[in-house]
């Protein structure tokens, strides 16, 4: 099942990239990243209470508390910076860049979490380096 979530995931991102590169004419980007965090908030809090999540609220502790605020600086960030460079540059080398992202993830993952490194995961990462060097030039 977390498969057909990610590949919805992936579908979703993509479109995210065409839709904002058209919205963002014309418009600062940092305004827009903040007119699409607020459909993104009402979203998330609409399914958050259409599946009585919320009753979980009392439940988060305190490290998880710490670290969702940091995953959510991390993705304002992201965001800012993702919306400044559709905003100059070619969606297409953007998301490739973007992309760069899996391999990021899977060297701190390593290292923090202390997920396998395979020859796989080697080859995966020096593929997707490949494949963005490959769209950016």
């Amino acid at each position: 099942m977390w498969f057909v979530f990610a590949v919805l995931s992936a579908v979703f991102a993509a479109l995210t990239s065409i839709l904002a590169k058209i919205g963002i004419h014309g418009v600062h980007s940092n305004l827009a990243t903040a007119l699409r965090t607020i459909v993104v908030l009402a979203m998330a809090w609409g399914m958050v209470f259409l599946t009585h999540a919320q009753k979980g609220l009392p439940d988060i502790t305190r490290k998880s508390w710490l670290f969702l605020i940091l995953s959510g600086l991390a993705t304002g960030a992201s965001w800012l910076c993702y919306y400044k460079a559709l905003q100059v540059g070619e969606t297409s080398k953007v998301a490739a860049v973007d992309k760069l992202s899996v391999v990021i993830t899977l060297l701190l993952a390593v290292i923090f979490l202390h997920e396998e490194f395979t020859v796989k995961s080697l080859l995966g990462c020096v593929l997707i380096g490949a494949g963005t060097l490959c769209m950016v030039l």
